[in-house]
């Protein structure tokens, strides 16, 4: 998946024999503008996703280094370019001034999978909603996506991933970074970049009959199941809530924070995407809050089922004059059942089990549940150092004697706590000896693989990603951020 050294310049270009289906732009330029992609001074390709390319039916060994750079990052022999129209609330607040500001729809092809996907940039160019800004991408920005889209599938999320990653060779100027900074092209492999501010700038301007046209787009060719039921609109809403309510469970069993969970960063797909100022929390703590800019906390860690379920809620506006609205409301109070659901079957399995008629009850998984997330806070270790112990330490030895579960401190709490969380733990270990010894023995293994499938032994927290950066701006050297992403691949078992 790393840039290779290539010889080869532009005879047949792998990529341009795909089959693009122009699926968005035949819905017309009511949606989207043509426009011209920025020519950069310089072109060194950065990352390549070969196991993207296996979804495209590409053989990697046959994609080049300048394949990419000649496709997605000189943008050669693709036309039109498509900056997509949509608004969004961005921290609560209407802003119909958005749209595709640094990036287009390059195209849109099949996988093997026959699902339709995008090939969406970011930091190609300015276009008419680059709002005096200059269109561009940071390379630490571009850097920091790959790493979040790759880390985030590894561990089972719905998410958008990175296919390509181009440096530019030009000099950016940011206010959050040191500056000047460098710039990169990065090129976005996802399901759609259709957003609830799609359908809300179509309301905005008053135009019902053009949010008919693209919601029979969006069924057509993102529900298609759904296209010969009678009321098709109402199960894409009832869908759209389910799949958005297991994402957001998705983040919060890995401890991931968004930042920025404005409506026009919410996909129709119910797919994650567009991660800027992210983070992985350290320390479970229901008041994270990654964006230094989200002063009161908006889209902090836990707020962040409740900032979707307001999204969802808002996405009804434009759609109340095709879907009866009583029938969207029923849907949306089906968010919090899912959310729950999906999180306590996630967090199970990082624990190590299932729920199921005969084996752990929802009860006992809520309870234990609810003293693990106790015991996270009150001892501040490590959220995902808690997780990880427990698949390193786990032992069958467990189930005969409570003593032997976590035997090693739990050294992060404050002294003035020390028996408080000590006395959490001894109640902890024995609950969890309980529900081991509620299984059968046989059960030890199945344990055992959970634990080792759910729980990363990587994960790209703050210092680590500066640690990986660092190098890059100092000396060029990639070395630590291709080692990084290894570890990232290597981090979980693949899960079946």
């Amino acid at each position: 998946m790393f840039p290779q050294p290539t010889d080869r310049l532009n005879d047949l270009n792998p990529f341009l024999a795909l089959n693009f289906e122009p699926a968005f732009e035949q819905l017309g330029d009511d949606y989207y503008d043509t426009v011209a992609a920025a020519e950069f001074p310089r072109h060194m390709l950065r990352f390549r996703n070969d196991e993207v390319l296996q979804t495209l039916g590409l053989d990697a060994q046959t994609v080049t280094d300048a394949d990419f750079i000649a496709v997605f990052g000189q943008f050669q022999n693709r036309q039109p370019l498509l900056a997509m129209r949509y608004h969004g609330y961005q921290f609560g607040e209407y802003n119909p001034f958005l749209g595709d500001g640094r990036g287009f729809l390059y195209g849109q092809v099949r996988g093997i999978d026959g699902e339709l996907y995008d090939f969406g940039t970011k930091g190609s160019g300015r276009t008419p909603y680059s709002r005096g800004a200059d269109g561009r991408l940071t390379l630490k920005g571009g850097v920091r996506e790959v790493l979040a889209a790759e880390m985030l599938y590894r561990l089972g999320v719905r998410t958008s991933r990175c296919l390509s990653l181009v440096e530019t060779g030009e000099s950016l100027w940011r206010g959050d970074e040191p500056s000047p900074t460098r710039s990169s092209v990065m090129v976005r492999f996802s399901r759609s970049h259709i957003r609830f501010g799609t359908f809300e700038r179509l309301h905005y301007i008053s135009r019902k009959d053009l949010i008919q046209k693209l919601l029979d787009h969006v069924v057509t060719y993102y529900y298609p199941h759904l296209l010969n039921q009678q009321d098709a609109y109402l199960q894409f809403y009832r869908e759209l809530v389910q799949r958005t309510a297991d994402l957001t469970a998705q983040w919060m069993s890995v401890g991931f924070c968004h930042a920025v969970l404005n409506t026009d960063n919410m996909s129709i797909t119910g797919e994650s995407f567009d991660y800027g100022p992210y983070a992985f929390m350290e320390q479970y703590d229901p008041k994270f809050t990654a964006a230094y800019f989200d002063y009161s906390g908006r889209y902090a860690y836990a707020n962040q089922p409740i900032a979707c379920l307001w999204n969802l809620q808002k996405l009804q506006v434009p759609l109340k004059g095709l879907i009866d609205p009583f029938e969207m409301e029923a849907a949306l109070a089906e968010f919090d059942r899912q959310f729950q659901t999906t999180y306590r079957e996630r967090m199970l399995r990082k624990l190590g089990f299932e729920i199921s008629f005969d084996q752990v009850s929802i009860d006992v998984g809520d309870e234990l549940l609810r003293r693990t997330l106790q015991l996270l806070w009150e001892t501040k270790v490590g959220y995902h150092d808690f997780f990880m112990a427990l698949r390193q330490q786990f032992d069958h030895t467990w189930r005969e004697d409570a003593t032997l579960i976590f035997n090693q401190a739990m050294n992060e709490a404050p002294p003035e706590k020390t028996d408080a969380v000590n006395h959490l733990l001894n109640h902890w270990r024995e609950f969890y000896h309980q529900v081991l010894n509620s299984l059968p023995v046989e059960e030890m293994e199945a344990i055992e693989r959970r634990l080792r499938q759910h729980n990363p032994i990587t994960v790209i927290l703050r210092p680590e990603i500066e640690a990986v950066w660092e190098p890059i701006t100092q000396e060029d050297n990639w070395q630590p951020f291709y080692e990084l992403l290894e570890r990232i691949w290597r981090s979980v078992e693949i899960q079946a």
